[in-house]
């Protein structure tokens, strides 16, 4: 015998119906890809119909593939940076944060990836305040307006990210401390004063930094140091 799902759920099923149907009013207003996912498993609950037109698929589609969504349409590498993100936002559960970032998606295996400027953040809470829906917005970018040197730039640090992230990880705390430093251009002595240690143990660290970095130049220090919000 099947058994109906208790009233709270029905009710909180209806609640999550009227408020996706909000968005779906509006969503051919919006200068984007609208969609929102379940924090249970983090499937496709909607997708407004630019974004099922642009992958060539339904909603239904969407909803039934899952988890599955996720490694059909989008660039692994570029996920496993900002995913993280996005669920330390749920995690946190602030209703006034957002994570935003940069994807890339295709609609078939063999086609090339396309840019999207992305922002995510809750839209929906159970009873208990636990999230239980996230809504993204994605805006496709045009390669070949004026912006294209930026998103050039943009895909290049992000590249940079990617590559480097486990040399940088290698890095202990002090370390960074000490890499922020010489970034901003203070002298071994400087350093030493501001972080109350000697000079000595500043170029030690320094030669450690530039050994687990594989790099020689200030020019590199920096660029770690940017790339990785130390400055």
């Amino acid at each position: 015998m099947q058994h109906s799902p208790p009233a709270h759920q029905r009710g909180l099923t209806e609640q999550m119906k009227a408020k996706i149907a909000e968005i779906d009013a509006v969503a051919n207003e919006i200068p984007g890809v609208i969609i929102i996912h379940s924090n249970n498993g983090m499937g496709v609950e909607y997708m407004s119909q630019r974004g099922l037109d642009l992958l060539g698929v339904t909603l239904e589609e969407v909803v039934a593939m899952g988890p599955a969504y996720y490694d059909r349409f989008f660039n692994p590498e570029e996920a496993n940076d900002y995913v993280p993100k996005i669920i330390g936002a749920l995690e946190r559960n602030d209703q006034l944060e957002w994570v935003s970032f940069f994807q890339q998606v295709r609609n078939l295996p063999n086609y090339e990836y396309t840019w999207y400027a992305s922002s995510t953040k809750i839209f929906m809470r159970d009873e208990t305040g636990n999230p239980i829906l996230n809504i993204t917005i994605a805006v496709p970018l045009d390669l070949a307006h004026h912006n294209t040197t930026k998103v050039d730039r943009l895909q290049k640090e992000n590249e940079f990210l990617r590559n480097n992230y486990s040399k940088f990880s290698k890095l202990t705390g002090r370390e960074r401390d000490i890499l922020k430093l010489t970034a901003l251009g203070k002298s071994s002595g400087e350093v030493a004063e501001a972080l109350f240690i000697s000079t000595a143990t500043v170029e030690t660290h320094r030669k450690n930094i530039k050994k687990k970095l594989g790099i020689n130049s200030s020019y590199e220090l920096s660029q770690y140091a940017m790339a990785f919000d130390l400055i």
